[in-house]
Parts: structure tokens; sequence; C-alpha cells
């Protein structure tokens, strides 16, 4: 069965094939293909006019919420205000009421004056500038062709973008690595000119061209890494592309670069031509790498998505040579840009050619998070810094301790729940005992059964239940521990409840389909990478993670270590109904919204991240409208901190501040369960800006932190966030916080934007 097709999102279009600089390492000029010669110098109009109404097909087709255009070139200012005005007016008109058109334009920066700017502020056209540090690294590659310094005038270009008339098309900053270069004198002259972003690449190289490397060791990591050091000790300042994808991909998020990790691509380029090719940079393999065979005026983006050669790129770890495959790190690496596994005899079927300078980036970076100081927990409960969680920012550990705290509640309640059966004469079923004894043994195991966060929702029910009835059966308890031993590789088989149709349920897994039997309990047994199932002589085989099929379903995996969960019967925890199972290919167009909005989430709340990550783990769809008057309550029920429930749309805006906002209730309910924020028995009620519903306390406290989060995707953020300020400054005035309470509300405040 073919693949599903993944769409294009980001389209490359080459708007001019020539270049005012001589930049030595350019792989449009100095590598092996050399099809810009054969090419127009500009784009034509009836080329961009195919280009707009292939754009429009496609995003019609594929119900996308946006489309992101890159004017590129050559160097694109060449093709001239007058065209690149007729080219933004042709791809905004084709798009409105179907796609919002995201356009951006990666210059040199020599050309770029205030005419080009007022017409780019016009557009919304955000700008990107090459530039390689100072004088002195810049001037090592990036020439005009007479030898005359470029570096002067990319300056004033950044300068001119940096005015407040035009800084909020400054996209940011990129840099091409050349380690004969002081690392340091190259960082810190970037991040004078103050970036909203900045993304270093590696030269591109293949390992018939292999980089200039002066000794025998990862010298390009060593590089990065003192970069890394660097940003790191100036506090992080602005986003680091590299950096933050592989912080993201150490702590279980997705990877936010093309040049590492496993996600598909979703690039294609348009030549001047109107030919459509792959990514740019397998121009350095060999004459024709990028070509498709395809154009705008014959070929859909449809057909060029389903090139072999694209396809290829979008097959994650299944599409990475054995020697990647194997290797501990492969999913922050993600074998590295596809153009730099290049080998003549082989094709691609290689480890990048950066391969050791890649795991010593990633272990380097995986080992300075590890050795980030955590907040031990206080006498006074599981939080030391209260305002810090409160921020949100810089919060992981945080999290990370309150995570911990709750799953200490919940081991308390298996307790209770144990006590409640042994008074009234009901033990637990031998076999549940067993299983939990068990999991004593294997530490990781127990923590992945308490971290589940529905398990929490099951024994919540059952100790508020009245009489013994609730007690009478323990197959749930028995199916959450069988599945965290499996997961958490117990040896031997594992009991797990059957139901008589033959289903068995293993939560966080899924579900598999056996023939009905008069038998209340399976085995499973952890095999490789798959688990074997055996019911009444009938046996199945089913590996988690892959395709869903007749006899198995299985639990859907988004972003990292974080899964889909519309299967589990305990799932129902929310302010709304949970969803019935999403369609395949349901499933499949929300996993990709979850992938933008993540992307989103780092362009807009970077901050939140770490946090976020550590403790995310389940995804629940919703039905009904995300933030009803219900949603803007409390959290609906009893859960674990890692689950959110989210709407499926199309809307990777909307998604990301939903999560946000889910993740911020969860977080103050697992709060609250540990300290005392307010008192609850005073009488008091609020009216605060954005409801005329009188709010108690508690609710305007959920309220104005799931908001605080939010701000960055309000319609008027300086807005929004007065808003919340004022509700804060009401619980504070009403003398109702506790002297916790008083902290977490002034470590909200913290986290408002300072321009409010």
């Amino acid at each position: 069965m073919a693949p599903p097709l993944v769409p294009f999102r980001q389209f490359v279009l080459k708007v001019h094939s020539r270049c005012d600089l001589a930049c030595r390492y350019c792989y449009v000029y100095e590598h092996a293909d050399q099809s810009w010669s054969r090419r127009p110098k500009v784009v034509s109009e009836e080329t961009v006019v195919r280009v707009a109404a292939r754009l429009a097909e496609h995003a019609r087709t594929h119900a996308l919420p946006s489309v992101h255009v890159i004017l590129h070139g050559g160097e694109p200012l060449l093709a001239g205000p007058a065209a690149l005005r007729r080219i933004c007016a042709v791809l905004r008109d084709a798009l409105t009421g179907i796609a919002e058109l995201d356009l951006r334009v990666h210059t040199n920066g020599v050309q770029l004056s205030e005419r080009y700017l007022d017409l780019f502020a016009e557009f919304d056209v955000k700008v990107g500038i090459s530039l390689d540090g100072d004088r002195i690294a810049n001037d090592r590659h990036r020439r005009y062709a007479d030898g005359r310094s470029s570096h002067q005038h990319v300056l004033n270009a950044v300068e001119l973008l940096r005015r407040d008339r035009y800084r909020h098309l400054y996209a940011g900053l990129l840099c091409t690595i050349d380690v004969a270069n002081d690392p340091v004198a190259v960082y810190d002259a970037l991040a004078g000119l103050a970036p909203p972003r900045i993304d270093f690449l590696l030269p591109h190289a293949t390992w018939d061209e292999p980089p200039v490397r002066p000794e025998d060791r990862p010298t390009y990591a060593q590089w990065l890494l003192g970069v890394f050091d660097r940003w790191d000790a100036a506090g992080r300042p602005m986003p680091v592309r590299l950096f933050d994808s592989v912080i993201s991909t150490c702590r279980g998020g997705p990877s936010l670069t093309e040049s590492m990790g496993v996600g598909p691509s979703d690039l294609v380029v348009i030549e001047t031509d109107g030919t459509l090719e792959q990514a740019d940079s397998l121009k350095i393999a060999y004459d024709g790498a990028p070509e498709t065979g395809y154009d705008v005026f014959a070929h859909s983006f449809d057909t060029a998505a389903g090139h072999p050669g694209v396809v290829a790129r979008q097959q994650g770890v299944a599409g990475l040579s054995a020697t990647c495959r194997a290797c501990p790190v492969v999913r922050s690496c993600g074998g590295g840009l596809y153009a730099h596994r290049y080998r003549a005899e082989n094709g691609f079927d290689n480890p990048s050619v950066y391969c050791t300078d890649l795991k010593a980036l990633v272990t380097g970076v995986s080992s300075r998070l590890a050795a980030e100081p955590t907040v031990a927990a206080g006498p006074g409960g599981p939080l030391t810094a209260v305002d810090r969680l409160a921020a949100g920012s810089d919060d992981r550990e945080q999290l990370l301790t309150l995570a911990a705290a709750q799953r200490l509640v919940t081991r308390g309640w298996l307790t209770v729940i144990e006590e409640r059966a042994a008074d009234r004469g009901a033990e637990l079923p031998a076999v549940t005992r067993q299983l939990l004894s068990r999991l004593d043994e294997y530490p990781d195991a127990m923590e992945l059964l308490l971290g589940h966060p529905y398990l929490r929702g099951w024994a919540a029910d059952l100790l508020a239940a009245d009489g013994s009835d609730g007690l009478a059966s323990m197959a749930p308890l028995t199916a959450f521990a069988a599945s965290a031993a499996l997961r958490g590789g117990l040896p031997g088989a594992v009991p797990v409840p059957a139901r008589a149709d033959g289903t068995v349920f293993l939560p966080a897994l899924g579900l598999i389909r056996m023939a009905p039997a008069d038998v209340p309990m399976a085995e499973a047994v952890a095999d490789g990478d798959g688990i074997v199932v055996r019911l009444a002589g009938e046996e199945a085989r089913v590996v988690p993670g892959t395709a869903p099929d007749a006899r198995w379903q299985p639990v859907g995996r988004l972003t990292g270590a974080v899964v889909l969960d519309d299967l589990d019967p305990y799932r129902d925890r929310y302010a709304r109904p949970a969803r019935e199972r999403l369609s395949g290919a349901g499933a499949d167009r929300f996993g990709e919204t979850v992938e933008r909005a993540w992307r989103l989430l780092h362009e807009a709340v970077p901050q939140r991240l770490a946090g976020l990550t550590a403790v995310l783990t389940t995804l629940t769809p919703l039905a009904g409208t995300p933030h009803d008057a219900a949603d803007l309550r409390l959290a609906g029920g009893i859960r674990g901190m890692g689950a959110v429930g989210l709407t499926p749309t199309g809307d990777p805006a909307a998604l990301a501040r939903e999560l946000l906002h889910g993740h911020q209730l969860a977080t103050l309910d697992a709060l609250v369960e540990q300290t005392e924020l307010y008192d609850e028995a005073a009488p008091w009620s609020f009216t605060v800006p954005w409801t005329e519903s009188p709010l108690l306390t508690g609710e305007v406290l959920a309220q104005a932190y799931a908001r605080s989060a939010t701000t960055a995707f309000a319609a008027d953020p300086g807005r929004y966030a007065h808003e919340t300020a004022r509700a804060l400054d009401a619980l504070t005035e009403a003398d109702v916080l506790t002297g916790v309470g008083e902290e977490f509300v002034a470590g909200i405040r913290a986290g408002l934007p300072a321009d409010r």
C-alpha cells in the first residue's frame, strides 16, 4: 500500500536565478548542479500566475490553513520592486479566502532599501538575511565577484530592518559555519544585531566532497557547542533554530529544522521557468539531483508530492541507513540533511558526512541539559519556586517536581483502594496484586503506571463511589498495570483483561481484536519492538505505533513521545465530552496540525516549551467548540497533568492556544492538590473584563493563569494582558489569597508582557 501523500506547506519560489555576490560555498553556482545557467533570469508573469493557481489548488485540496512561500534566488531583490510587487499581489489574490499566505524573502541584503521594505510592509513579507558574523568571518566567503567586501552593505540592510517602521518584518539572520572563524566572535556579532532568530547552517558537503576538517575530530560540533555555551550563558536571548531543535528532540518534542530530526519533508522548489524541484541543497550531489521532471504548467503539486525522491524524505527512521537506525541519537539527528548523506556508489543510503559532529552536538547539548540545576522539594510542599511555575518561563524542573508529587498522590489512592477492598472482604484479585508487586521491582515501569493520566480518573471515580459496588471490578487497574509492565520492559508474560467479545485493551498502546472467548484474561509478552498477545489458543503480534488494521487499533503517535489517545474508556475527563475515535485521515490531519501548532508555539512562546514537553504525554480529541463557557472554568475532571484535551481542527493557531490553555489548567489542578492558594471558604465572587458572569476565586485564578500563557495568540495581546492583570489585581486586593497564592499570582503577573 502506498503511503499517504504528505502535502507541501513550504514553497520556495525562485524569482531571479542570478546573484550579485560570489559566495564561495553557494550550492546554486559552486557545486555539481549547474541548471541555473539554463534558466530564465527572472520568473515570468505567466509562470507566477500558474504557480499561484497551483498553490490555491493544493491548499483547497488539502484544506491547508496557511501556505508559506519564500521568495528566493539567486538574489531575489535583483528582480526589482515592480516585479516583486506583481508577484506578491498575484499570490495574495489567488489565496484570498482559501488559505492564509505567509510570504517571506531571503536575501543577501546588499540591495535592500526603503523602497523594497515599503513594498514588503504592504504585503507583510518577512525578511531573512544571510550574514556570517563579523567582517572577518563574513568576508571569508561572502564577497562580490571582484573581491570587494559585502559586510557593510549587509549591516546597512539590517539596520534598516531594525528601524521601528520595519522591525516587524525582521525575520532573522542565517549564518553558514566556517570553523576557521571564532565561534564566540561570530555569535556576538550576530546577537549584537538583535535578530528575532538565528539559523546556523553546516556548509554543504557530501561523502564524495567532504567538509574541510582541520583535525580528525568533531570540529563542527565543537564550534557549535562554543556558540551554544555563549548563547546559554546569555540567557538564550533569541531562538537559535538548530539548538532549539536539539533541545526539543532531547525532551521528547519534534524537530524544528529540516537539517535534523525525522519529521517528513514538506518543501518544494519552483524554479524561474516553472519547473518543480526537490530541496535546493540536493544540487551539491550531482547534476540534476533535485529534478522531478514536473512543472507547474502540466503538473499539480500533488503529482510532485508523490515523486519517489520526495517520498524518500518522508519515511522517518525507516528511511534512514542501517547505521542511523541503530544510533541512540537518531531521533534528534535524523540522519542529518538529506543531501549531506550522498555518496556516488550508493546514493543517499548513508549517515550524514557530518555524522560524528551531529552525534557530538546532540550528546553535548543533552549533557548540558542534564547538568542544569534542579529544584528540590521543600518542607512546605513539593515546589520551592512557585513564582517561576506561575510565570511559565524556565519552569521545567518545577513541572517535573509537581508531576512527581502527583504520582505520589496517585500511589496513595491505589493504596486506599486496596485497603477499602480488604475492609469489605473483597481483596484485589490475585492477578492484580501480583502485577502491582512486580511493578514495585521495576521503578521505571511503576512510574509509567502512576503517570498515566487516565488512571487517576478511574481511581478518583472508584474512591467517590458509594458502597462496595465500585470495587467490584479491578480489570481497568489490571489493564493499566499490564500496559506499564509491557512498556517498562518487565520480562515474561503479563496478564491482561479480555472482554467477552475478544477485545484486549492496553492503555497508551492500543486495542487488539481477538476471537470471542469465554476467558477473562489474555497474556501478553513484549517481543522486540512488538507485543505478542495470546487468548484461548489464538495468538496475535502487534507493533505499537504502526498503522491500524482489522485486528489492531493503536493509540496514535504524535510529536515526540506524545500520543493521540482516542481509545481509552476513561479519557472523558474534560469540560467537554471526548470525541469518538478519529478516522485514519482525520487522525493524520490532526497530527499534521499538532506539528504546525508546535512550531507556532516555538515561535511565539519558546520559553514555555521546555516545561510543556517535559510533562505532556497525551492529547485527546474533544467534541464541541474550544474555549466555550465550560472550558473557561476549571479543567473539568480529575486526570494526570500530562493529558490535554483538544478540538480536532485544521487551525494550528487555535490548537496551539488550546494546548497551552489545557496545560495551564492541568498544572493548576495539580498544584492546588498540593498546596492551598486561596481561602476556599471565603464567599468572594468577582467580575472580570472578559465575561459578564461573576466568577469564584478559583475560577478567576484558573482563567487568569490560562490567559497568561495564551497572550501571544490574542487578537490584541496588549489589551488581553491588561485585562488579565486587572483580574489578578482584584484577587490581591480582596485579601483572599494565602501566602503561596500571593506568590503564585505575583508570578503570573511577572510572566505577562511588560508593555501591557
